[in-house]
């Protein structure tokens, strides 16, 4: 049995025969197994065989996960062959395969580039020689739209990799020709769904594409996609894409045969010419991921850290981009179309794309660890109630009890921590509101999505290079009560303007809804007292009866590690304690995490509190006498 190791950072793979009964795992090197960073304990973990079977022990004080659920401090749990384990950030497995030859010492621990390590390696030297050719150090913006500037790059690019291809080893080789496919069947599923795919940079008709490989090319693509039984359609692309990423190996290995010498070649080529165009005129190793369905964002951490959130799960793709001024040239490329600059003097960019995608660029001197990018996609088809259900975010009666609190006008705040996803849920119970109503939405970026007809969105927008023309979410606020709104809804309260939502709220706009960072419902309410006090300087006892006449219900929503997002408190918002002069927080639902197994979580309950406007909404029959039984 052997036991292979993966580091996602440093592209290093390492294998080791477990010969004895034990095999010891640590950053130190006295270790069977020696884990070099900074996240892995001196000595972390075990494997230890027994009568047949294999157990993991996590011994160090940084944790072990196994199929993602922790394994506490002294606890074994049993593994399997193919099973993935994490430590720090190096992703471990046992392999039955046929194993490596020992050495005279019986235990050999082979460390070699990965297939996409030595392709990027190849990609390298290719991008260096077209510089060389070219001295292409930077590309103005717009010369990417036309087409004998780019032709002439293509011409140069196709000989270069003539030149260099034969250095493609077999391993790499086959790495990139299913990348390939894997690419094309991941874009098939996008584009028959409906999605809005960025411009092909390698068209049909390119005197760099061979019609007859082409048509190899597709031909094989449509065999995996039939192998994969992919049913394709909006509706179906999570189960498509799921689909592909649990078995698309799986089919690419039985038909392999079937990739002829020179379409292996030319595929390999295509790829590299792809990649390398990407870089030169496109927006490099990040091109294909913003158009992958799955992926929600995307996060760039200096040129050698390329991440994305999958399914809410963060993990590192394993791409890098050569340089900091490759990150530097596509980061102008997004924000110049924008009407935004980035340098030394503005090294911060907040802005949206055309397609409501947000993006976020930091460089230095604010950024320590080079260029960060971090583009948060646009959900072309908004999540509904059904979805939130389906997910476990939420459950049906929760569900039912917020559509009454929407549609009789109380006044909700949804808190929760980066990325729990306050946004979507705020975007979905805002479908509660009547159609005949005029609601004004206030944001940063504009992400809800709203469908009801009558709607004012406004955004803010940030200073000019004069200086001039900033305007606040408080600006907005202020201004939107000048609009005769019905509801007002803030993407989210993170300054003073906190003081005019609650304003709002108290002034006859009922119903309206925003979002706060917080860790609890409770400590929403403190975040809101800081927030109220940045705007003006009152007596904390009058700021809490303000925020106790204007809020109704704080629904509270938790990311957990496996990446899930979910509901884990509704509570009301019942008074003010006349004693302690804090404010009372009580718990409508709540979801438990006391007494349920390890890595789970129960399901969102009624507390059996029955909130003090529960009258209003049986009165208005929105609620029925037994939705609290």
């Amino acid at each position: 049995m052997r036991v292979i190791a993966y580091s996602q950072l440093s592209d290093v793979r390492q294998e080791i025969e477990l010969t004895g009964e034990v095999l010891r795992i640590g950053r130190d090197p006295a270790n069977d197994l020696e884990l070099p960073s900074p996240f892995v304990s001196r000595e972390h973990a075990r494997i230890i065989a027994r009568d047949g079977d294999y157990f993991i022990e996590n011994v160090g004080m940084n944790g072990t996960l196994v199929d993602d659920n922790m394994v506490g401090m002294g606890e074994q749990v049993k593994i399997a062959p193919g099973q993935e384990i994490h430590i720090g950030e190096w992703a471990l497995y046992l392999s039955a395969d046929e194993a490596v030859q020992p050495t005279d010492k019986a235990i050999r621990i082979r460390r070699e580039r990965t297939p996409l390590a030595k392709a990027m390696a190849v990609e390298k030297k290719v991008h260096g020689e077209l510089l060389r050719r070219l001295n292409l150090r930077t590309i103005d913006v717009e010369a990417q739209d036309d087409p004998r500037y780019v032709d002439h790059i293509k011409a140069h690019l196709s000989a270069v990799i003539d030149g260099i291809i034969s250095e493609v080893d077999d391993e790499a080789g086959w790495f990139l020709v299913a990348q390939q496919l894997k690419r094309d069947v991941i874009t098939e599923i996008s584009r028959r769904a409906g999605s809005k795919m960025r411009p092909a940079i390698l068209k049909a008709g390119d005197a760099v594409l061979d019609p007859q490989y082409e048509a190899g090319l597709l031909r094989m693509r449509d065999l995996l996609i039939q192998d994969l039984g992919l049913k394709f359609g909006a509706e179906n692309v999570k189960e498509d894409v799921e689909a592909v990423e649990e078995r698309f190996h799986e089919e690419f290995d039985r038909e392999a045969p079937q990739v002829t010498e020179s379409l292996w070649v030319y595929i390999v080529r295509r790829y590299i010419l792809k990649d390398i165009l990407d870089i030169v005129v496109g927006l490099g190793p990040i091109q294909d991921l913003l158009d992958m369905p799955n992926v929600t964002e995307v996060m760039v951490v200096g040129p050698s850290k390329i991440y994305i959130e999958e399914n809410g799960v963060i993990r590192n793709t394993g791409r890098s981009f050569f340089s900091d001024e490759i990150v530097l040239t596509v980061i102008e490329r997004i924000v110049t179309p924008l009407g935004r600059r980035i340098d030394r003097s503005t090294p911060i960019v907040d802005a949206r794309l055309p397609d409501g995608s947000r993006v976020n660029a930091t460089i230095e001197p604010l950024s320590l660890c080079g260029p960060v990018l971090t583009i948060r996609k646009f959900s072309e088809t908004p999540f509904t109630i059904d979805d939130l259900i389906s997910f476990g975010t939420i459950t049906p009666f929760a569900a039912n009890f917020l559509r009454a609190c929407v549609l009789g006008r109380k006044n909700v705040l949804v808190s929760g921590g980066t990325s729990s996803g306050k946004t979507t849920l705020l975007n979905v119970v805002s479908a509660y509101i009547p159609p005949h109503e005029r609601i004004i939405t206030i944001e940063d970026s504009a992400e809800l999505q709203l469908c009801q007809e009558h709607v004012v969105r406004v955004e803010t927008r940030q200073a000019n290079v004069e200086g001039k023309g900033r305007y606040t979410i408080r600006a907005l606020v202020q201004n939107a009560l000048r609009q005769r709104p019905d509801r007002v809804i803030v993407g989210e309260v993170r300054g003073a303007e906190a003081l005019d939502m609650l304003q709002a709220m108290n002034t006859g706009h009922d119903g309206s809804l925003t979002t706060i960072h917080a860790n609890s419902p409770q400590d929403s309410m403190k975040r809101l007292e800081g927030l109220v006090l940045e705007a003006v300087d009152m007596p904390v006892r009058a700021i809490r009866e303000q925020i106790v006449t204007a809020l109704d219900v704080v629904v509270h929503l938790t990311r957990f590690a496996d990446g899930r997002r979910e509901v884990t408190a509704i509570s009301e918002i019942a008074g003010l304690d006349r004693d302690e002069d804090d404010i009372i927080v009580e718990d409508i639902f709540v979801r438990p995490t006391i007494g349920t197994e390890r890595g789970k979580r129960g399901e969102l309950m009624h507390t059996g509190y029955i909130p003090l406007f529960a009258k209003d909404l049986l009165h208005k029959g929105l609620l029925t006498v037994d939705a609290f039984m």
